[in-house]
């Protein structure tokens, strides 16, 4: 597991993460749809080298009927076009303290892409998944050390999840053919989940008898406390509301400037437990609140915008704060060490967005 810092310095080694491993910037939260090569990326070992003329997935394991199958005959199945809203398990880890060593994501591990595909239920079914079958694992192409053991990346879905209709075999992002970087051929796509689902490059499907337990799945993504604790699964995404920062910033701070009088905040917000049914808007950095206003939903899985016009009168600083609320009650902690785990993931503490009025 990664070890926590409370030094405020970033190790070469975060560094480097981040220089592989970029955000999106927080103004693109204005797209519904974000640009390909504005939507981060998490990058476990390296972007593998996949012939896509060649290509085939092996769909296999505890089924009746082994499937392979190449790149054309997926694209030869039923299709569907659906916006995702996506989040890095740790997004706002660099914020904590002490700081989980590892990629230092603040808020910009986010995007929401239009993605393409075929669905994955009818070919499990196609295969024939046999009685004892509990899980269904995917192997990525793309192999490394983590934790001190060789492995391809690797996750699995229970039956229930991998069978939801929503989950998918995506081979376009955006209109276009899928991006190496972003799984080209093939990758998996389950809406709801933080990314850490979305297996890419994939090599194989296989249904397993038995709970996997694999570096990805048993000893990283687990909300964890202490070393001694078992921790419990990073599943779906917890709510999340995100401001595009107004006015112009200042280059090496980044403290917003504004004019005094009214100026427009917006956002995106999102939850995988449910839709976003209140964001809430703060001048004075989370001691008073009020209702910002929800736009439509951009899709079911997707992000929905939401905006507040802002009366900012007295010249001064003020730090601006957005917290969403779902269809379940789950809302947004004010500060982001209520969510402090050691791996830093499922981080959702408010933003807080430093403005100089005037």
């Amino acid at each position: 597991m990664a070890k926590a810092t409370t030094s405020r310095e970033f190790t070469r080694e975060e560094v480097g993460l981040a220089l592989r491993n970029p955000g999106m910037p927080l103004e693109g939260l204005r797209y519904d749809i974000t640009p390909i090569e504005m939507h981060y990326l998490l990058v476990h070992f390296d972007i593998p080298s996949v012939d896509q003329e060649t290509y085939e997935i092996t769909v296999g394991g505890r089924v009746r009927t082994p499937l392979n199958l190449s790149l054309d005959e997926l694209k030869a199945r039923p299709a569907v076009t659906m916006p995702v809203m996506m989040e890095c398990a740790g997004a706002g880890r660099a914020h904590l303290s002490p700081r989980p060593v590892s990629a230092p994501w603040r808020d910009e591990a986010i995007g929401c892409a239009e993605w393409t595909g075929t669905p994955l239920r009818p070919i499990l079914e196609e295969a024939g998944l046999l009685d004892d079958a509990v899980e269904i694992l995917f192997t990525g192409h793309d192999r490394g050390i983590d934790q001190g053991v060789e492995h391809n990346y690797e996750r699995s879905l229970s039956l229930e999840d991998a069978l939801r209709e929503e989950v998918i075999l995506a081979y376009g992002m955006n209109g276009r053919p899928l991006p190496a970087r972003h799984g080209s051929p093939l990758r998996l796509v389950v809406p709801e989940w933080y990314g850490m689902a979305s297996v890419k490059w994939l090599k194989e499907i296989k249904a397993v008898s038995e709970p996997f337990e694999g570096v990805q799945q048993a000893l990283l993504y687990q909300y964890r406390q202490s070393e001694e604790d078992p921790g419990t699964p990073v599943t779906r995404k917890r709510p999340h509301a995100l401001m595009a920062p107004p006015g112009i910033p200042d280059f090496f701070s980044r403290m917003r400037h504004v004019p005094a009088g009214r100026t427009l905040v917006e956002g995106r917000a999102w939850s995988g437990w449910g839709p976003v049914k209140r964001v809430e808007f703060s001048a004075d950095g989370g001691h008073t609140w009020a209702d910002a206003t929800l736009g439509e939903p951009v899709g079911r899985y997707a992000w929905v915008r939401w905006s507040y016009e802002w009366d900012a009168r007295e010249p001064g600083e003020y730090e601006l704060c957005a917290r969403a609320t779902d269809s379940t009650g789950r809302t947004q902690p004010i500060d982001n060490d209520e969510a402090w785990n050691q791996g830093g993931y499922g981080v959702n503490g408010v933003q807080r967005v430093a403005v100089m009025v005037g």
